[in-house]
């Protein structure tokens, strides 16, 4: 069963709250935020829920993070006027969607998820022996089909989630699309289409069904999707009617693959708050050169004089993010003939973060001296998200018969 997903402009992502943001953050996925918001639909959440099932023992962690993490978000050029900003727990009906499909989920799709044996790996300090644990691709699929979000965007690693929440959205799908007034929703849906449009949403239904035309399929698709006396439930209805099933009420996302963050830390590996080799959002000025100045180097310069390899050296990875073609290859120059040394080579790398960094500052500021516009734009964010969900959610549940 196909979905309306290419007609759906909606993207879906959240972010735990366990931490000061570093520059990681920022590469990896704030700046793709920033431009996706300008494109898309786009719902982006404080992932609170998602933080308990790793640090479930220090909420106070939690707590403190919250707030930061979307003062990062605004000053970083999230627009609250161009997204939809909001908290996982202000919006209940993402337990009562994960609730539902956990009826439906069977535990080996869970088990298998290659991300809960990593982890468990990753974070052998923890009890991870929890439900909430093995069942967090779940409530991150219910995160996703709370909104009928059509593109998630995650890295290569995480594509086994999204397929996670297509396959469930596929069970639910073929358990309860089949509507007991599918028929009657149907015609009244037409209705709304006008005279015009519905007589050419049967022509195409007919080719379609009686022809085997697939052209026919894409058209009608195309036509749905302009329809604006049509709710998105109407139009997976009309959709699920021309293909010859049920309603498809929940849409089955895509990964919006984005590309993986090119920020090393300050060691060389990835930029982990566990590895301890990160420079913060926040960072101070006096903070960011001395952690750029203790960077380790090329080993084999131990002198002034010494010639150098590049590309054996941290900071050269960060002269690929940071520097133009043109300084690149003075620096690659310079240090191979020791006509530089890595204090040089380092101040280049400080300059260009203090420049990326103080206009962000300079806003987190502002948002930090306005706590109350910071938190009007969460409710209103999260007013908006849970009308949404709402709608969702009463399809759900007359779905599965629990409207009474």
């Amino acid at each position: 069963m196909n979905s309306l997903v290419s007609a759906n402009n909606r993207v879906l992502s959240g972010m735990r709250p366990t931490g000061r943001l570093h520059l990681g953050h920022y590469h990896g996925v704030l700046k793709n935020w920033v431009e996706m918001q300008h494109e898309y639909d786009c719902f982006f959440f404080v992932a609170d829920w998602h933080a308990l099932t790793t640090h479930y023992e220090v909420p106070d962690v939690i707590g403190k993070s919250v707030w930061e993490l979307v003062i990062d978000w605004l000053a970083a050029g999230v627009n609250p006027g161009a997204a939809t900003v909001f908290i996982q727990s202000r919006i209940p009906e993402h337990a009562e969607l994960h609730l539902l499909l956990s009826m439906i989920t069977p535990l080996g799709w869970l088990e298998r998820v290659p991300s809960f044996k990593d982890q468990q790996e990753k974070l052998r300090g923890k009890d991870l022996s929890t439900y909430g644990f093995l069942g967090y691709p779940l409530l991150q699929g219910a995160d996703i089909l709370a909104y009928r979000a059509g593109w998630v965007p995650v890295g290569e690693d995480q594509v086994a989630h999204v397929e996670l929440t297509r396959e469930i959205a596929r069970r639910f799908n073929f358990l309860y699309g089949r509507e007991p007034d599918f028929e009657g929703r149907v015609k009244v849906a037409i209705k709304k289409m006008g005279k015009k449009n519905a007589r050419l949403f049967h022509d195409l239904r007919t080719k379609y069904q009686e022809q085997g035309d697939k052209e026919a399929l894409e058209v009608a698709r195309e036509l749905l999707k302009g329809q604006q006396n049509i709710t998105i439930a109407d139009q997976e209805r009309l959709f699920g009617y021309v293909e010859g099933g049920g309603k498809m009420i929940l849409p089955e996302p895509q990964p919006l693959l984005t590309s993986a963050s090119k920020m090393p830390g300050l060691d060389g590996l990835k930029m982990s708050k566990s590895y301890n080799n990160t420079i913060s959002l926040r960072d101070t000025e006096d903070e960011v050169e001395q952690k750029i100045r203790t960077m380790p180097t090329d080993p084999a310069r131990v002198k002034r004089t010494d010639p150098g390899d590049p590309t054996k050296c941290p900071v050269w990875q960060w002269h690929l993010v940071y520097s133009a073609d043109d300084l690149q290859k003075q620096i690659q120059e310079g240090c191979r003939s020791a006509a530089i040394g890595c204090i040089d080579c380092k101040s280049h790398i400080t300059r260009a973060i203090r420049e990326e960094l103080s206009p962000i500052q300079e806003r987190a500021q502002l948002y930090e001296e306005s706590p109350d516009l910071v938190r009007n734009i969460i409710n209103e964010g999260s007013e908006k998200a849970r009308d949404e969900a709402r709608k969702t959610m009463d399809e759900v549940n007359h779905a599965m018969g629990l409207s009474y």
